[in-house]
């Protein structure tokens, strides 16, 4: 799977968002399990002063390299070996 177009615009936001100071860090519910998840946010300030929470991201609950392969430089990725084995 290649990264589709919509992670790159939710990454451009995240950096825009971190950039003017508008990226919080919120404590949100995962739906399909009900646990407590850490999340990124970017606030989207409203002209009347409300501010809005847009989740971008989802924070790792255990050690991520153990949770995903890492993509090698020359394509494919990485097996939990390689990782850490180095």
């Amino acid at each position: 799977m290649a990264l589709l177009p919509g992670h790159k615009a939710n990454f451009e936001t995240l950096c825009r968002a971190v950039s003017a100071g508008d990226a919080a860090l919120m404590e949100c519910q995962f739906t399909a399990t009900g646990e407590a998840v850490a999340v990124i946010c970017a606030a989207n300030r409203h002209p009347d002063g409300a501010v809005a929470f847009v989740p971008l991201a989802m924070l790792f609950q255990d050690n991520p390299y153990q949770t995903v392969n890492s993509p090698k430089p020359g394509g494919g990725f990485c097996s939990q070996e390689e990782v850490f084995n180095v």
